[in-house]
């Protein structure tokens, strides 16, 4: 299943061995603050009573006397602990142990065996107790009253040494909470008691509110209250000195009805009915280390068929599940709200659906989940084998986008992972229709590495190729809207409130997009190729630094990959590759470095170094599992033998790789176009092939066309293709490569280049109008007198075009290329 819990605690196997053990000592359980006494039938009285932040668990059981014993499993410890016992019967509302374990509060109310009520004082139903319990002394009274109390004590963030004053608080069914201050004094070496019982201050911490929530973790307060039929969002934060400051507030467009009451995770109540879920709304508040904060927020449902939800993000971070029972389990990515795409649906009778247990499941701090009904605490992961076994199944590209992101972002083996979603990749490269899987998984896996070294990365680099998903999502109707910001009162807060105010604030300042492309730097490009063919040049200390950019890149890629690669990359120059990695490296530091601040220059040159090598290593890491999966070798760049059809499957995937880089405009590594020209020779017929190098597909690279003019014979096929890559070449590599061909028609190509420069600055002279003939000369007069001209130039120019670099050719030779052409055209 793709969200996997593991046990961290179970009811049955970590508390009932130690109760039974402890059966031997039940006779001395009658006295007060005693041992558990005896267990016989009454297992189903043994419940979870609170989960405090140390995730110690609290528990309870009833005797066959009904006397409530208390107990505690330290889950560091693996080790249970007899906290307390009432030799009353009581049914316990809530409980809450301190953090050094000497105080315990406890909310009780007392039911007859016909069910009713039976007061404890007078006009009261509920007692709300503070027990004295290092060792066991004094019970004070907190609350008797005719409502509902739930109890929760302060856990502080500094638990190096015992604290001299314990904060409690204490909610009420009456729609307020208060905070006692308890002072604690230790008497008789180990002894602790109260200092004043008989006064314990109180304040009032908030108070007419229709929802709470209790965040142990992190010490904060979530609560609902309305204002002017409108529901606001507010959280208060604890201090370790047991003060407390409101942190924000913020309007939620969500129905909630004044009447109602609801507390989420201030301890384990069976009171608040949670097996019937569709008539009672459901709001919950998730937050995370990085500055996350979102509220998930369910209303009442008539229908188990339409079922809505609601997920307000103030600021956005990794994942939230939303799971019903035997109906759906969504896994939704909240990193990047805007791309539905991104977040897995599975409903129905799926498999991840009936393997999750089929009961109301309680979310505590982090990743810990409680199911209640079976008395286990879980740890919440995400299952990586299942995803990829999930990836290889599905249909559906919406699926295939949502777990490709998922296992990038929350892979704990990220190597590994690369490797498995990279063979997915080169076995279903044409799988996926509603986006191009290349470059979904270039930018993603890119964008992921990179992440971690900075907050606020989703707004500057792309995450993903698409920019919003149109296809349909079976089942899902979704609804994306604006939301007021929170209003932030932060202070001197460090830590989360410091990020999270951060990231709000970045968000309001950062519209239009800030995402960078590199399209951008597209005109640059283009501009420095076009000056390199006509031959001019930018400044040198610019072109210098685009190179030294690229050198850069290459090294870094180098220094990561210490294993020889089996294809043939990285053998050659490729400078227009070169210059499209400088530019990048350059255009991207700029970027980063306008906006982000506060991060030395040196780490942003690093980050954007380490980026760059990361798209070009992932093509290569595509291209070597192709290569090493088909068992070819460097050989095939010898162009005498057929194709196989392995390369034929390597051409395909070397050209959709094209096709991504080149909308994205990315550089590929160098020799990329070489390599991919060679199996273009191979596997196409001459049309087809001549077809690729009119389009762009393929490139002809000079390293390549040297290969293909030396390695192939002179047949008629070979003929015919060597000479039309020589035409399609640029008159500079042209020239150059028609001495590499032995044959009459790179002869005739050469002299034709050479007559065309040596009458481009002819400026005609007065001649004689009788013609010498020389030894050599023709009856052809015209060509004659055509020949004369040209040595004439040539000799005059000779030590000027061999100064320029120019190669000098024979009139000889020019006149027995030129006769012979003017031989054909006249059809002589």
């Amino acid at each position: 299943m793709a969200l996997r819990l593991v046990s961290d605690f179970d009811l049955r196997k970590d508390v009932l061995p130690w109760l039974r053990s402890q059966r031997a000592a039940s006779a001395a359980a009658g006295a007060r603050g005693g041992g558990p006494g005896v267990l016989e039938n009454n297992y189903e009285s043994l419940r979870i009573l609170n989960v405090e932040r140390n995730e110690n668990i609290i528990y309870t059981y009833k005797d066959d006397k009904g006397n409530v014993f208390f107990g505690l499993y330290d889950c560091r410890t693996r080790q249970n602990e007899h906290l307390y016992t009432f030799e009353k019967d009581l049914h316990v509302v809530s409980c809450s142990v301190n953090s050094e374990r000497t105080l315990l509060a406890a909310s009780l109310v007392h039911f007859t065996k016909e069910g009713r009520k039976n007061e404890l004082q007078p006009g009261s139903k509920c007692l709300t107790l503070l027990v004295e319990i290092h060792p066991v002394n004094n019970v004070k009274v907190l609350k008797a009253v005719d409502s509902y109390i739930w109890v929760q004590f302060l856990y502080p963030h500094v638990e190096s040494h015992p604290l001299a004053e314990n904060h409690l608080l204490l909610i009420s069914e009456e729609k307020y909470i208060e905070k006692f201050h308890i002072q604690v004094i230790q008497e008789d070496g180990n002894r602790v008691v109260l200092k004043d019982s008989g006064h314990l201050p109180r304040e009032r911490v908030a108070e007419d509110f229709v929802w709470a929530q209790w965040d142990m973790s992190e010490q904060r307060l979530y609560y609902v209250d309305l204002k002017m039929s409108r529901s606001v969002l507010k959280c208060i934060q604890f201090s370790a000195d047991g003060k407390f400051n409101l942190m924000f507030e913020a309007p939620l467009d969500i129905t909630l009805s004044d009447s109602g009451f609801k507390l989420v995770n201030f301890g384990c109540d069976d009171l608040q009915d949670q097996k019937n879920l569709s008539k009672h709304l459901t709001l919950c508040v998730f937050t995370n280390h990085t500055g996350t904060l979102c509220v998930c927020y369910s209303p009442k449902f008539d229908s188990w068929g339409k079922i809505t939800y609601t997920v307000f993000y103030f600021h956005k971070d990794y994942y939230v599940a939303v799971y019903l029972p035997g109906h759906f389990f969504h896994l939704l990515n909240i990193q990047h709200p805007d791309l539905i795409c991104h977040s897995l649906f599975l409903t129905g009778n799926n498999e991840v659906v009936d393997m999750l247990p089929h009961s109301p499941l309680q979310s505590l701090s982090g990743s810990l989940v409680l199911d209640l009904c079976s008395g286990k605490l879980y740890r919440a992961v995400l299952n990586q084998s299942y995803l990829l076994q999930f990836l290889w199944n599905t249909q559906l590209d919406c699926e295939k986008m949502a777990v490709l992101h998922c296992v990038l972002s929350c892979g704990r083996d990220p190597q590994f992972l690369e490797a498995k979603l990279i063979q997915w990749i080169s076995e279903n490269v044409s799988a996926c229709h509603s986006f191009d899987l290349i470059q979904e998984f270039i930018i993603a896996s890119s964008y992921w590495s990179i992440y971690p070294e900075t907050s606020n990365m989703d707004k500057l680099l792309p995450y993903s190729s698409v920019f919003a998903w149109d296809t349909e999502i079976p089942g899902i109707a979704l609804v994306t809207e604006e939301i007021p910001l929170p209003f932030m009162k932060v202070h001197s807060f460090k830590g989360y409130w410091e990020k999270l105010n951060s990231n709000l604030e970045y968000v309001k300042y950062s519209k239009p997009r800030l995402l960078y492309d590199n399209s951008m730097i597209r005109k640059e490009w283009h501009s420095l190729i076009s000056e390199e063919k006509t031959g001019r040049r930018r400044s040198m200390v610019y072109m210098r630094n685009i190179r030294e950019n690229a050198m850069k890149v290459i090294s870094n890629l180098e220094a990561r990959n210490l294993e020889p690669r089996l294809t043939p990359l990285f053998q050659e120059e490729d400078n227009h590759q070169r210059l499209l990695m400088g530019l990048m490296v350059s255009e991207l530091k700029d970027h980063l470095l306008r906006h982000l601040q506060g991060i030395e220059k040196k780490k942003i040159e690093q980050m954007v170094l380490d980026y760059v090598s990361k798209l070009l290593d992932l093509i290569c890491q595509i291209l070597e599992t192709s290569w090493r999966k088909h068992h070819l070798h460097p050989q095939l760049l010898h162009c005498s033998r057929r194709a196989s059809a392995a390369e034929f499957t390597v051409f395909h995937l070397m050209t959709r790789i094209l096709e991504a880089t080149r909308t994205l405009f990315l550089p590929l590594p160098p020799g990329f176009h070489t390599l991919h020209t060679m199996l273009g020779v191979h596997c196409l017929p001459l049309h087809n092939l001549l077809h690729y190098f009119d389009n762009g597909v393929l490139l002809l690279t000079e390293t390549a066309v040297t290969r293909l003019m030396k390695d192939l014979d002179n047949s008629e096929k070979n003929e015919k293709l060597k000479f039309s890559i020589i035409v399609r070449l640029p008159p500079l590599i042209g020239q150059k490569i028609c001495r590499l061909w032995d044959h009459p028609m790179s002869s005739n190509i050469i002299s034709r280049n050479h007559v065309r420069v040596l009458l481009l600055n002819y400026k005609k002279q007065p001649r004689s109008s009788m013609i010498d003939k020389s030894p050599g000369s023709v009856e052809f007069l015209p060509l004659n007198y055509f020949i004369e001209i040209l040595a004439d130039i040539e000799s005059s120019n000779r030590a000027l075009l061999a100064f320029e670099g120019h190669d000098n050719v024979d009139a000889k030779f020019v006149e027995e290329a030129a006769l012979k052409h003017t031989t054909m055209l006249l059809g002589l």
